[in-house]
């Protein structure tokens, strides 16, 4: 069990999860329906499973190229950990469960599973033929929030579709700073990214603008749901945070690239959930 939480880097989920939470709660407050531990148990094993099959896929895809890359060569299909075989086996049992899980909820989000499948399986080959494949990353965990709110209502609405785009553009911002690491190996290899196509410092300045929209998207859901200062208070820890990693980040030093990718994302999407979360619990409570 370990190793396989390592092969899927269980600990990403720390960004993608409380976005998860956001889109669950916000149906209920603009439903008016009643917490339902079935449909969170479900929205979670969504989350897990959809998000499993799509690392272990991208591990198993990338297995040779992870064995050039010196940053990568230590990952558990190049050193023997798990086959490449378990890999793809355990990638095809996620599949399987997530249309299962998805069958128990409602209609829609049966029918929309394997379109999901097709973004967060489908990244995996994108660096192979575009540099937008950070995007595509982007567009794959931007689902957590409009998924749960389906779970809820069966049906989309404007305010998800803001918290799905703040994560595209936040998730492919951070996605182009951790591939700066790569820039030599992948322009050497004929991969696709921002930074092979741009350059470093571009790169950067295009991360910068990603996460400005990003920051947009939040303030206009924060105007569109008429949220209370705790949300507010949760945008500004948000956007901070996209500020510091930038501040940590230099096209000339990328020594500080790890904590900018996990330690600032992970602080501002956990911050900012929590204190949406105590908005919708404290200013308005849920039914």
């Amino acid at each position: 069990m370990k190793k396989y939480l390592s092969l899927v880097k269980f600990s990403h989920t720390v960004f993608a999860m409380p976005f998860a939470f956001i889109g669950f709660f916000l149906a209920i407050q603009n439903t008016g329906a009643k917490f339902s531990w079935v449909k969170f148990l479900l929205m979670l094993a969504c989350m897990v499973f959809a998000r499993s099959a799509a690392m272990a896929f991208n591990r198993y895809l990338d297995r040779h190229i992870d064995a050039k890359n010196p940053r990568t060569s230590v990952r558990e299909i190049p050193r023997g950990v798990i086959s490449a075989r378990s890999a793809l086996v355990f990638t095809l049992l996620n599949c399987l469960l997530f249309l299962a899980a998805t069958w128990f909820i409602n209609p829609l989000c049966f029918y929309l599973a394997p379109l999901a499948l097709l973004i967060v399986l489908g990244y995996s080959y994108t660096k192979r033929f575009t540099a937008l494949c950070h995007l595509v990353l982007g567009l794959g965990l931007s689902l957590a929030p409009i998924g749960a709110y389906l779970v809820i209502t069966g049906q989309f609405a404007l305010l998800p579709i803001l918290f799905s785009l703040a994560v595209i553009t936040w998730v492919s911002g951070f996605d182009i700073i951790y591939a700066l690491q790569d820039e030599e190996f992948d322009r050497e290899e004929q991969l696709h990214s921002i930074p092979v196509l741009l350059g470093k410092r571009k790169a950067l300045s295009f991360s910068i603008i990603l996460h400005g929209l990003s920051a947009a998207f939040v303030a206009a859901a924060g105007i569109l749901g008429d949220f209370s200062w705790l949300y507010w208070t949760g945008a500004l820890v948000y956007g901070g945070m996209l500020v510091y990693q930038h501040s940590l980040v230099k096209p000339h030093d990328l020594s500080r690239v790890n904590i900018a990718f996990m330690t600032a994302n992970g602080i501002a999407s956990v911050v900012f959930a929590l204190f949406f979360l105590a908005d919708i619990f404290l200013i308005n409570p849920l039914q």
